[in-house]
């Protein structure tokens, strides 16, 4: 019980000191993330956890090997790590996993670092498979989250078990209409999956539209070794996608962009915004703002290239100040782009680590 009363003492004194340090620096505004190309890095996408209650195909093996509890960062080394990067200028934090409402405990994180909206944060947002809605959603709202993103891959529930493995769709309905109704802006994303939803795409689209959900139609990304079926067999381009559509919906394209990889157009029809994020076909790197955060603390500076930084060691051996300085050396190594490929020369993978891993 001592330990941990001083571990917390400790705690609060060297965020009090590492306060102190940087206020000059914050007051004079030169304490931005910029990357070698000028961009400025103020979006951070968090995996809090490699779990995940689905196994969704795209993304994991059926028979996952999960880490570690030692290996992952505990809840107040994340928040450090956050905190870190508010102070840097970041002005967006996403929480992913795996699935992220299945961390017990992550609600301690969300309220703390929801009571920064409005302050240090523009936005705290969550993606989620919608499974822990039912119960979360009001939690979430009143913790500070006003988004979420929630992925959903098709309206059959035998065609929805089928791509989760696990999942029960009208559970995960049961939470959409839960966050509707506390407040929540919802966003689904659709997986476009070759010989799977690809001719279900135009459903899901007028569903959203009915249920007032903006959507986001978004391409394979060939990441970890997903067992069974490869990439390139999944592979769908959303080019292809598109001519589909407009069959059916007036798409017309929006100028707006926002802190995510997505192209946006309106949906004549639906009256909602449909996005298209195509790292394979059209890749969307020439204005990243954003850099991926793992559950164990190693940051990728590029979602399709494996140069990373080890934050949890830095953070854990040399405290804060050591940790603000890792985050600037490894913003400086962040690449124009990434080299996602895929082709009958190349079908399944271009990096080793799963999406859950990475942080979706």
């Amino acid at each position: 019980m001592l330990l941990k009363f001083l571990k917390l003492e400790y705690n609060i004194f060297s965020w009090e000191i590492y306060k102190i340090h940087s206020m000059n620096e914050i007051i004079n505004n030169t304490n931005k993330l910029i990357d070698p190309f000028g961009r400025t890095v103020d979006y951070l996408r968090v995996s809090v956890t490699d779990r995940c209650d689905f196994r969704c195909t795209y993304c994991m093996a059926e028979d996952m090997q999960f880490l570690p509890k030692k290996d992952i960062l505990s809840l107040e080394e994340l928040e450090d790590i956050c905190r870190v990067f508010m102070r840097l200028g970041t002005r967006k934090i996403r929480l992913t996993g795996g699935e992220p409402l299945v961390r017990k405990g992550i609600m301690q994180v969300i309220n703390n670092l929801g009571k920064e909206v409005g302050n240090s944060l523009d936005e705290l947002t969550i993606t989620t498979n919608g499974s822990q809605l039912e119960t979360k959603a009001e939690e979430l709202f009143n913790a500070g989250v006003r988004r979420i993103n929630v992925s959903l891959d098709h309206l059959d529930p035998d065609k929805f078990r089928e791509i989760t493995r696990w999942g029960d769709l009208e559970k995960v309905k049961r939470g959409l209409k839960k966050a509707q109704e506390v407040g929540l802006k919802i966003k689904i994303n659709t997986v476009a999956i070759s010989n799977f939803n690809q001719y279900h795409l135009p459903e899901i689209l007028a569903w959203c539209g009915e249920e007032n959900f903006d959507m986001t139609i978004i391409e394979i990304m060939p990441m970890g070794d997903i067992g069974g079926d490869t990439r390139y067999g999944q592979y769908l381009p959303l080019s292809e996608v598109r001519k589909d559509l407009q069959k059916k919906f007036t798409l017309t394209d929006l100028p707006e962009r926002t802190s995510g990889p997505a192209r946006y157009v309106s949906v004549k029809e639906t009256k909602n915004k449909l996005g298209f994020i195509t790292p394979l076909t059209h890749n969307f790197c020439e204005s990243c703002n954003r850099v991926r955060l793992t559950c164990t603390g190693v940051l990728y500076m590029c979602l399709g290239q494996d140069d990373n930084a080890d934050l949890k060691t830095v953070l854990r051996n040399n405290g804060l100040n050591a940790l603000e300085d890792a985050i600037k050396k490894a913003i400086e190594r962040k690449p124009k782009g990434h080299d996602f490929e895929i082709s009958r020369q190349s079908p399944n993978i271009s990096v080793n680590r799963h999406m859950s891993l990475t942080g979706g």
